[in-house]
């Protein structure tokens, strides 16, 4: 599998930039590209599936272990021409006081890939061969086959980063201006999420396969990711994660009908935030699955016998998400029924009593509201109750990411307890309700998926126990 590390020095360089681009030139060549981003981030890789057609992935060695990265890697790039992988923040950084557990090298280094680096070179000439060397030599395991520049002032400017890189003895793979003009909107969390513009992110990503074409070699880049040696790995399996799938619940076609439960997943504009890697365990695991729009549909889908609430934005649809009552009571009547609801970070907020003031669904007796203060990091987390997604004791490694604040009430139950980087207690657990801001990735706990879908099942069938003894 041809494959390249797109990395930078720092944040803000320009990675999303010119490992998006690259994606859609190579897809517009007729190459099947493979996206990939490591660390948690959740929005790069829905512009990576806007630039190739195939789900963007995340490779992330803190939550899913490192030898799970060249698996899944492996998992997401079946029968793909070539596979792109965007890294997070700079090219050594990764999670905080690990060394380099969850940064890009330690994926370079795990995939076996060369590493492309772009550099902003905004305001450097000459230096630029004095920091592209020291991040050639830091670590001789990772192979750096070439530069990018970004930012490029003038045809001036040019020459002279070419010249000292030449003495360097580093190829220049590529060479891009300043273009504004191309650049994506941000707020509190990062760039907006693809499905909040569709018609915009793919007029952005149009023209970042237009800059990437005339400013990079994309022969060059192709012949360094035919360099990648072979990967002695058995690709990662959802199907292999369900030992007994398909048998207990249905005769796995897929039809709520012939007995598989149906798990309704919020998506939509408000709700973004979610791993490919979630639905297909619980599909494997038995169950049939089903999106919904918390923003436009006004009942959960027919059938459903469990609750999926990701991340997102509530917080910026606050009042649309309010407005449409229907769906709140019906989300509320589920889960007091005893149905069994997973929600992170925002499906939390959504399961409020409110949000900034406007009514939610008001599955927890808990207010939630936007706050100054970031939090964010990995965490490392054991399951403090027994609740539909996890038993007692269970570990995991997750991630927080979010700008509110949640003021819990009584009657529930928290769900995590972290024991790194500090020690709290954190979520809600109450009846068939798992609910928590931590992100997690259940490729790492393929438990979960099928514990959610095993109780879904199990619901379903109480629920349709329950209708066929009534007159």
């Amino acid at each position: 599998m041809p494959r390249l590390v797109v990395a930078a020095p720092s944040s803000g360089s320009g990675k999303t930039t010119v490992a998006t681009g690259l994606m859609a030139a190579f897809a517009e060549r007729g190459l099947a590209v493979s996206p990939h981003k490591a660390g948690p981030d959740y929005i790069d890789p829905g512009y990576h599936a806007l630039a190739t057609g195939r789900p963007g992935r995340n490779l992330d060695a803190f939550m899913c272990g490192p030898e799970l990265v060249a698996p899944l890697f492996a998992h997401g790039a079946a029968g793909c021409d070539l596979a792109v992988v965007e890294g997070v923040m700079g090219l050594y950084d990764g999670a905080a006081g690990r060394g380099e557990l969850a940064s890009t090298a330690q994926v370079a280094k795990l995939l076996r890939a060369p590493v492309v680096l772009v550099v902003d070179a905004s305001s450097q000439s000459r230096s630029v061969a004095a920091l592209v060397h020291g991040f050639a030599s830091f670590d001789p395991q990772v192979r750096l086959g070439g530069v990018i520049l970004n930012k490029v002032g003038s045809d001036r400017h040019e020459v002279m980063l070419r010249e000292a890189l030449e003495e360097a003895g580093m190829p220049v793979l590529g060479v891009l201006r300043r273009a504004p003009q191309v650049a994506t909107p941000s707020r509190h969390l990062g760039l907006v999420p693809v499905a909040e513009r569709h018609t915009d992110a793919l007029a952005a990503v149009a023209a970042l396969a237009e800059q990437v074409r005339a400013g990079c070699d994309l022969g060059a880049l192709m012949a360094l990711a035919r360099t990648a040696p072979p990967l002695s790995c058995e690709p990662w399996s959802p199907a292999s994660q369900a030992p007994g799938a398909g048998r207990s619940h249905g005769n796995g076609n897929g039809a709520a009908r012939h007995g598989r439960p149906v798990i309704a997943v919020a998506g939509g504009a408000a709700f973004t935030f979610s791993y490919a890697e979630h639905a297909e365990l619980l599909t494997a695991a038995g169950a049939e699955v089903v999106t919904f729009d918390p923003l436009r549909d006004e009942a959960l889908p027919e059938g459903t016998g469990g609750l999926v609430i990701g991340g997102g934005f509530p917080e910026v649809y606050a009042p649309e998400l309010s407005a449409n009552r229907a769906l709140r009571e019906a989300v509320s009547a589920f889960a007091a029924a005893g149905g069994p609801v997973a929600a992170e970070c925002a499906g939390l907020l959504y399961l409020a009593r409110s949000l900034d003031g406007k009514p939610m669904c008001g599955v927890l007796d808990a207010d939630a509201r936007m706050s100054e203060r970031l939090t964010l990091g990995y965490r490392e987390a054991v399951a403090v109750s027994d609740s539909s997604l996890a038993a007692a004791g269970t570990r995991l490694r997750g991630h927080e990411f979010h700008r509110t604040v949640i003021e819990p009430g009584a009657g529930s139950a928290p769900a995590w307890g972290f024991t790194h980087p500090e020690r709290r207690v954190e979520g809600f657990v109450r009846e068939g309700v798992h609910a928590s801001y931590l992100h997690t990735h259940w490729a790492a706990q393929p438990s979960v998926a099928r514990r959610f879908a095993e109780a879904a099942a199990a619901w379903t069938a109480t629920v349709r126990e329950d209708a066929a003894a009534r007159p």
